[in-house]
C-alpha cells in the first residue's frame, strides 16, 4: 500500500500536468486566422522551441514600432500598410544580419523567423558567470514557413 505522502505526491505530480496542459496555447493550424485586411500586408514572426536556444521573449519591431513579442515555439501576426520596412528584434549582442529590409505589397505575406545565439556573449569567474543572448531576425520563404507557423503555438495577431 503506497504511503500517504507518495500518494499526495503523485497527485500533485497530476495535477501540475493538468495545469501545464490547460496553459498550452493552441498550434496556428487549429486556429481560425482572419483573411489579410483589403489594403494591409500580414507580417508572421515565429520562432523555435530549441531546448538549447535562448529562452528570452525580446521585442520584434518594424520601423522601430514594437509589433510582437518573440515567445519559443510560438507564431504571432501584425498586419501592416504596404510600404518599406526595417524588421528587427531587441538583443543584448550586435551582429551582421541581424535584420531584414522588406517592401510589403498589399495583399502579400511575409514570414520572419525569430533565431537565437544562446551565449553569444559570456564571462565573469567562477562566481560570476553571465550569458548574453543574441536575435537575429530570418525572411523564410512561405513553403518552408508555412510549415513552421501551423505547428507552432498561437499568439495572436493585430
Amino acid at each position: 500500500m503506497p504511503s500517504l505522502s507518495t500518494g499526495l505526491l503523485q497527485t500533485g505530480a497530476g495535477l501540475l500536468l493538468l495545469g501545464a496542459a490547460g496553459c498550452a496555447l493552441p498550434p496556428t493550424a487549429a486556429v481560425a486566422v482572419p483573411p489579410i485586411p483589403t489594403g494591409e500586408a500580414r507580417a508572421w514572426f515565429y520562432r523555435d522551441p530549441g531546448i538549447y536556444d535562448a529562452q528570452g521573449t525580446p521585442y520584434i519591431r518594424m520601423n522601430e514600432a514594437i509589433v510582437a513579442v518573440s515567445q519559443p515555439g510560438g507564431a504571432s501576426y501584425r498586419d501592416v500598410l504596404p510600404g518599406q520596412y526595417h524588421v528587427t528584434v531587441d538583443s543584448y549582442g550586435k551582429d551582421f544580419n541581424q535584420t531584414r529590409d522588406v517592401y510589403l505589397f498589399a495583399g502579400q505575406q511575409v514570414y520572419f523567423k525569430i533565431v537565437s545565439l544562446k551565449s553569444w556573449i559570456e564571462g565573469g569567474g567562477r562566481r560570476n558567470n553571465f550569458e548574453r543572448d543574441t536575435f537575429y531576425v530570418w525572411e523564410i520563404v512561405p513553403e518552408i514557413a508555412q510549415s513552421d507557423v501551423a505547428h507552432s503555438q498561437f499568439y495572436g495577431g493585430s
